[in-house]
C-alpha cells in the first residue's frame, strides 16, 4: 500500500488530502484540507502549509489535480496566478514521484472507480453502468467540462476534451433568441456559453426581453439562489431553461462519443442542481435525439455525488500509473 498526496487546484482554493492506494485503485481517501490560493504565494507554500497542518512529514508521491491545461512543463493555471513546473515538482516538493493531471481528467478517472455508493440516478434505466464500453462525463460549472472513459472490466482509460467548446444549436425559439443574444457579443457560439454557471445570466436577460421586462442585472450565483429558491419567476425559469439545455447537450455529447455505457453528470454546479434536474426537462430533452431515442432511452444517467472527486480522481490517476 502506497501513501500519496493528492491535491486538486481551482481558481480560489486548493485541497490537500492523504490517499492510501494499492493495485491501480484508491483504497482510502483521508479528510481534506481547504486552503485559499489567494493566501499563498505558491503551490510549494501551501504545501508547505498543508504539511504544517499534518503535523508530520508528507508521503514522498504527488497527485495533481490542475483547472486548466496540463501538458506543457510550465503550466500556468487557470485564474490563479501560481505557476508549476514538471522538471521542479520533485524538488520543490521533496517527492520521488507524481502525476499531474486536468481537473476534468480526474473527475474522469473518480468516475472509473468510485462507488456505486457515490452516484444517484437521474434517467434512465436504473441500473449499474455496464463494465465494458465509454462513459460520457459532462460537468457544467465555470466552464463545461467534457471527458469520456473507456471500460473494459477491470481496465479503463480517461480522455479529457474540450466538447465544451462545440456549438451551440438551439431547438426552439427561445433558444434561437438566446443564440442571437451572444452572437452580438461573439463570432461563434459555444455550448459552454449556455450551459455553464455564467450562461444562466443570458438566459434570465434573453427571457427578461422575450416578456419585454426591464430584468435587473444579477451575477449568476445570486441569479441560481434566487432561481433554485423560486423567489423570482423569472430566474426560476431560467434554471428550467438551463436544464433543458443542458439535457440537449448531454445527449449529443453522448452520440458523439458512444457513451451507451452510461452517462454522468458532474461538477459542482451540477450537484447543486440534482432536484432541479430531477424535475425539469432535462430528461425528455437527453432522450430527444429523433430515430435514436430507443437508444438515448436505454442508457442509464446519473449525477456523481463523492465529496470530493477532485481528490479522489487525483489518487486514482496516481494509482492507475505507480501502483
Amino acid at each position: 500500500m502506497t501513501a500519496v498526496v493528492a491535491v486538486d487546484i481551482g481558481g480560489t482554493h486548493a485541497r490537500f488530502a492523504i490517499a492510501e492506494v494499492q493495485d491501480g485503485r484508491v483504497l482510502a481517501l483521508g479528510e481534506a484540507t481547504t486552503l485559499k490560493t489567494a493566501e499563498h504565494a505558491s503551490f510549494q507554500t501551501a504545501w508547505q502549509e498543508f504539511e504544517r497542518i499534518n503535523g508530520k512529514a508528507l508521503p514522498r508521491a504527488a497527485a495533481i489535480a490542475i483547472a486548466g491545461p496540463v501538458d506543457a512543463d510550465v503550466i500556468k493555471l487557470t485564474n490563479n496566478p501560481w505557476i508549476i513546473r514538471r522538471s521542479m515538482v520533485c524538488e520543490k516538493l521533496n517527492v520521488d514521484s507524481f502525476v499531474i493531471v486536468n481537473d476534468f481528467g480526474a473527475v474522469g478517472h473518480a468516475v472509473a472507480q468510485a462507488g456505486t455508493e457515490h452516484f444517484q440516478h437521474l434517467t434512465g434505466p436504473e441500473q449499474d453502468f455496464a463494465t465494458d464500453g465509454t462513459l460520457s462525463i459532462i460537468g457544467p460549472g465555470t466552464g463545461l467540462g467534457v471527458a469520456h472513459v473507456w471500460r473494459k472490466g477491470s481496465t479503463y482509460r480517461v480522455q479529457a476534451t474540450e466538447g465544451g467548446h462545440t456549438d451551440f444549436a438551439p431547438l426552439d425559439s427561445i433558444e434561437d433568441a438566446v443564440l442571437a443574444r451572444l452572437r452580438k457579443r461573439y463570432r461563434r457560439v459555444s455550448v459552454e456559453r449556455v450551459v455553464s454557471g455564467p450562461g444562466l445570466i443570458d438566459l434570465y436577460e434573453t427571457l427578461g426581453a422575450i416578456e419585454g421586462r426591464a430584468v435587473q442585472q444579477y451575477d449568476d450565483k445570486t441569479l441560481w439562489q434566487m432561481g433554485m429558491s423560486g423567489e423570482d419567476s423569472l430566474a426560476a425559469a431560467a434554471v428550467d431553461r438551463f436544464c433543458l439545455s443542458l439535457g440537449s447537450v448531454a445527449g449529443d455529447i453522448t452520440l458523439a462519443q458512444g457513451g451507451f455505457a452510461g452517462v454522468v453528470i458532474a461538477g459542482g454546479l451540477g450537484l447543486r442542481i440534482k432536484d432541479s434536474l430531477i424535475r425539469s426537462g432535462f430528461a425528455e430533452r437527453f432522450r430527444a435525439k429523433g430515430r435514436f431515442e430507443g437508444l438515448m432511452s436505454a442508457i442509464p444517467v446519473k449525477l456523481i455525488i463523492h465529496p470530493q472527486p477532485g481528490l479522489f480522481g487525483a489518487a486514482a490517476a496516481y494509482a492507475q500509473q505507480y501502483v
